[in-house]
């Protein structure tokens, strides 16, 4: 009698495949580790020595923050490419699964953390009682966290709709509302600063958003793509690489509006604020050489495709700069002197 013996294929996945999921899904552990890690302990390591007070429940905020980031990035990366996938002649119609729902729940929980912090008067709550909901209505900053609110419930009918594609407006609504919110009225110049925010916070979302979802895309085309997959992936690079001005033009001069040249480096370093902007500086920096090797290899290499390595650590790599810029809004502005 001969036995059959069972190949991997008639368990549905290869031990290779398993491997490759285990390691995923550890390195997203590692990630949302990482990422709480930073939103709780970062404000106490940026604020020691400086002499600065850190606001009540800071490290919570800056986890919310993160949060609603990268709720914001995933559905517009998934509107982004795929719009440019349909662009390519020969393309495979197979597109990724949709994160969009999970996000804009994701973006909603956070929304209504934030809200409920400032509903008690930018205190953290610790009971219901606490928390004028009527109160938000009635402010400036508890009318945008509001918005904020609505928009993400908004966007998650419209991602679970027959049109997804219009979730892109109450998304467009959360841009517009954070960039109100981190320049009040008191501020010189407001809407110059809320322009700047509205700008850097649009690309960095695209560039983050979209070469995740890229990548994903890749990984479920046969062969990734074959010759569609290398044009997509350069598509993206071409984008990225615009993107990547603009949100080092307005960095540059958000930073000069609230650091004049002549204390920008003395407050890079004897301020909270400066300490973790400096730390997003040099992230970005890595992100920016990534990319660059990224695009080295897509137009050089044999096999354009292996640019996928470097893309995948560059993903990892945005993914802390979010974290940082999360943990950036939540800390208290440098002095202007």
């Amino acid at each position: 009698m001969t036995l059959i013996r069972p190949t991997a294929k008639a368990d549905g996945e290869s031990p290779a495949g398993r491997r490759t999921g285990v390691v995923r899904a550890a390195a997203v552990l590692v990630l949302v580790t990482l990422a709480a890690l930073i939103s709780l302990l970062g404000p106490s390591a940026a604020l020691h020595g400086t002499g600065e007070a850190s606001a009540p429940g800071v490290g919570g905020l800056a986890l919310l923050r993160t949060a609603l980031f990268t709720a914001l990035c995933v559905p517009v990366g998934e509107l982004f490419v795929n719009r440019l996938a349909q662009r390519l002649p020969g393309a495979p119609p197979d597109t990724p699964r949709s994160w969009s729902p999970y996000a804009a729940a994701t973006g909603f929980v956070a929304a209504l953390g934030l809200a409920s912090v400032v509903a008690t008067g930018n205190l953290v709550p610790h009971s219901l009682s606490q928390i004028d909901v009527g109160g938000l209505y009635s402010t400036r900053d508890g009318a945008l966290a509001l918005i904020e609110v609505n928009a993400f419930f908004v966007a998650g009918l419209c991602a679970l709709s027959r049109r997804p594609g219009t979730q892109v407006w109450p998304l467009a609504a959360v841009v517009l509302a954070e960039a109100l919110r981190a320049h009040p009225t008191t501020e010189h110049g407001p809407l110059i600063g809320s322009g700047l925010t509205l700008v850097h916070l649009t690309c960095a979302v695209l560039w983050a958003g979209a070469l995740l979802h890229v990548l994903r895309t890749l990984r479920l085309w046969p062969d990734r793509g074959g010759e569609a997959g290398a044009a997509l992936l350069g598509l993206y690079a071409r984008v990225a690489a615009v993107l990547l001005a603009a949100i080092t033009a307005t960095g540059l001069w958000s930073t000069l509006r609230r650091m004049p040249a002549d204390t920008v480096l003395h407050q890079l370093t004897a301020t909270a604020y400066g300490r973790v902007l400096l730390a997003k500086v040099i992230l970005v920096t890595v992100v920016a050489l990534l990319a660059l090797w990224a695009r080295i290899r897509l137009r050089r290499a044999p096999d354009p495709l292996t640019a996928c390595v470097p893309a995948r650590a560059e993903v990892i790599a945005l993914g802390v700069v979010i974290t940082v810029s999360g943990l950036l809004t939540a800390l208290p502005l440098p002095i202007r002197w």
